[in-house]
C-alpha cells in the first residue's frame, strides 16, 4: 500500500467513527443547508440520482447517517454492512437509518434513480418506524425489483416531487403516506439479492474494520487525546454487530481474542508516550482512557513487569 493510499484509507476510518448529520449531508452534497432543516415538523426532501462522471466520484465513508434514507437505484453497485456485501446487478430499492452504518461502492454506476431523505422528528406521532424489519439491524435492507416493480416504484417518487412542490397545506402528511407505501412495498416483495459470499469472507470484514477502528485512534497527541473505544462492546456496538459476533470473527482470523489486542495496542502507545512525549503519567494514563493512574499502572506493569516511571526512566 502507497502512503497516499494508507492517508486516504485513514481518512475515511476516521469518517467511520462518526455520524453524519443532516446537515454535514447537505454540505457534502450540496454545498449547502436548508434553512428549514430543524424545524417543527421534522424534516423531508426527496432527490433524483443524477449520473456521475467515472473518476469524479468520492467514496462515501462507511458509517452512520442521522436521518433515514429510502433509495431506488438503477445500476450495478455494492452496499456494504459490517458482516455483509450486499451486490444489486441491475436495480433495488435500498433502505437505511441511523442504526446501521453502510457505505455504496461504484457510485458512477448508478444510472439513474430516486430517493427521499427523512429525520425520525418527521414521524413523530405518526408511527414507530423502527418497528419494521427494513429499518432493523437484522433485517432484509436491499430489495432487487423488476422492471415493472420499478415502474411502480418510480411512480411513488414521482407523487413525492408533486406533494413537495405544492401548496397543499396538509402535503407534509400525504408525504408521510408516500413514505410508507414504499416501506409496505419493500415488505412485500421477497430480496432476490443475497450475500455474496465469495467476495469477501464476513470474519475478516469484521475484523478488518475492527482492526482499521482500533488503529485510527492513534497516534495519541495534542489533536487527539481521548481513546474513546476501549471494550469490544464499545467496537461492536460502533460496527453494529453483537459482540459474541466481533469476538469470534476476531480470534477466527487473528487468534487472538478482541480485549488482547486492544491492550498490547494501548501497551503500544503508552510506551510511545512514555518514551517520546513530555507528558506525565497521569496525563497518559487519562489520554489511554484509563480513569484512575493506579489502574494504568497495574496495567502497564502487568506487561512490562515494570512501572511506567522506571520503563521512562531506562
Amino acid at each position: 500500500m502507497s502512503n497516499n493510499n494508507k492517508t486516504i484509507k485513514l481518512v475515511s476510518l476516521w469518517e467511520m467513527s462518526k455520524v453524519e448529520s443532516i446537515e454535514e449531508f447537505y454540505q457534502r452534497k450540496f454545498d449547502w443547508i436548508p434553512d428549514n432543516i430543524r424545524n417543527e415538523i421534522g424534516h423531508f426532501n426527496v432527490f433524483q440520482h443524477e449520473p456521475v462522471e467515472p473518476g469524479k466520484t468520492k467514496p462515501l465513508p462507511y458509517k452512520r447517517r442521522d436521518f433515514y434514507k429510502i433509495m431506488l437505484v438503477i445500476g450495478n453497485i455494492n452496499m456494504n454492512y459490517a458482516d455483509s456485501v450486499i451486490s444489486v446487478k441491475k436495480q433495488a430499492l435500498f433502505f437505511s437509518n441511523p442504526q446501521i452504518p453502510y457505505n455504496c461502492e461504484n457510485l458512477e454506476r448508478i444510472e439513474d434513480g430516486f430517493y427521499c431523505i427523512f429525520n425520525q422528528h418527521f414521524f413523530h406521532q405518526f408511527g414507530d418506524l423502527n418497528q419494521y424489519s427494513v429499518f432493523q439491524p437484522g433485517g432484509n435492507h436491499v430489495f432487487e425489483l423488476s422492471d415493472e416493480q420499478v415502474i411502480q416504484i418510480t411512480g411513488i417518487y414521482k407523487k413525492m416531487f408533486d406533494e413537495i412542490n405544492s401548496d397543499y397545506v396538509h402535503k407534509y402528511d400525504v408525504l408521510r403516506n408516500l413514505v410508507f407505501e414504499l416501506l409496505h412495498f419493500g415488505l412485500k416483495i421477497q430480496p432476490a439479492v443475497k450475500s455474496d459470499k465469495q467476495l469477501i469472507n464476513a470474519s475478516q470484514r469484521i475484523s478488518t474494520l475492527f482492526l482499521e477502528l482500533l488503529e485510527r485512534q492513534f497516534p495519541i497527541d495534542e489533536n487527539h487525546q481521548t481513546f474513546r473505544l476501549r471494550s469490544a462492546s464499545d467496537f461492536s456496538n460502533q460496527l453494529n454487530v453483537h459482540v459474541n459476533h466481533l469476538n469470534r470473527a476476531v480470534k477466527e482470523t487473528t487468534e487472538k481474542t478482541t480485549s488482547q489486542i486492544i491492550a498490547e495496542r494501548i501497551l503500544q502507545e503508552a510506551k510511545i508516550l512514555l518514551k517520546h512525549s513530555a507528558w506525565t503519567v497521569s496525563e497518559i494514563a487519562y489520554a489511554l482512557g484509563f480513569t484512575e493512574v493506579t489502574h494504568f499502572n497495574n496495567f502497564f506493569k502487568k506487561h512490562v513487569q515494570l512501572s511506567p516511571l522506571k520503563f521512562r526512566n531506562i
